[in-house]
């Protein structure tokens, strides 16, 4: 437990930093590199352009990662009607209490002291439970990270390709690049920068297909009407048509949220906790 709880203060304070790098790399770095084609015009150069990009992307992904912390799981005895909230508490607790006995699919955190609602997960990096309150939020966070990786993983192969002279023509050139690359930098033809925007290379690709995959799993689930939680621990769910699970989780007006980092709108929760 000490070493979950330790994980939960240095994964948020890793994502961080990762994302404060890869910012000060791709204004500081990458962009000004772009300015450098003089055929192209002001308006429509491809710094401007990516730039612009890079912080859509980035702004969608630190506002939704913002939002999953925000949304926190409901407090016991108010958002899910748990009743005498303390007694709840120290029965979950002491053991005699299963996590599942208040309520379908809720679930007590130990990490977080909190009952969610539709649990799903805890998530490290977010140091928050995933549930009915921010799973819409957390696909975002998933979505719009992974193309910031993919932007910044573009840029960066643009950077060393213009730095190295070396073509990525090949895909066998990215992968055979790291280990060249380090027989060079022992051997003094390389420079440090260059390394780090190497291995920042790497980096930004494993995050970008783990947040990818996860994102795409998740999605299969929300399909189902299931959680990760549920599915964990055999629980059989109604069948639902898709569109409805769908909808439970993003609202009707899904399109506002996937263009900008708001709270659910739409949803059934938001309707409930309205009423």
């Amino acid at each position: 437990m000490l070493v979950l709880r330790l994980l939960n203060v240095v994964a948020p304070a890793y994502f961080l930093c990762i994302s404060l790098v890869t910012f000060v790399l791709q204004i500081f770095l990458f962009i000004p590199s772009m300015f450098r084609d003089p055929s192209t015009t002001p308006l429509f150069s491809p710094a401007l352009l990516h730039g612009a990009l890079f912080l859509f992307l980035s702004a969608n992904a630190l506002g939704n990662y913002v939002l999953v912390i925000q949304s926190s799981p409901e407090d016991l005895g108010k958002g899910l009607n748990l009743g005498e909230g303390a007694e709840v508490v120290a029965d979950w607790l002491d053991g005699s209490r299963s996590p599942g006995s208040a309520l379908p699919s809720t679930h007590f955190c130990r990490l977080c002291a909190r009952v969610t609602q539709r649990h799903d997960h805890h998530c490290f990096f977010t140091g928050n439970c995933i549930g009915s309150r921010n799973m819409r939020n957390f696909i975002m966070f998933c979505l719009y990270t992974s193309l910031a990786c993919l932007d910044s993983l573009v840029a960066g192969m643009a950077y060393i390709s213009a730095a190295l002279s070396m073509s990525f023509v090949n895909p066998l050139a990215f992968l055979t690049l790291l280990p060249h690359s380090i027989s060079q930098f022992f051997s003094g033809a390389l420079l440090s920068s260059e390394m780090f925007v190497i291995l920042m290379l790497y980096l930004w690709l494993g995050i970008g297909l783990a947040c990818a995959g996860f994102c795409c799993h998740q999605m299969l689930l929300i399909l189902r009407g299931q959680t990760r939680y549920q599915v964990r621990k055999g629980m059989v769910v109604r069948a639902r048509p898709w569109r409805e699970n769908l909808q439970e989780v993003f609202g009707k007006r899904w399109l506002l949220g996937l263009l900008v980092p708001v709270l659910n709108v739409g949803s059934d929760y938001c309707r409930q906790k309205e009423k």
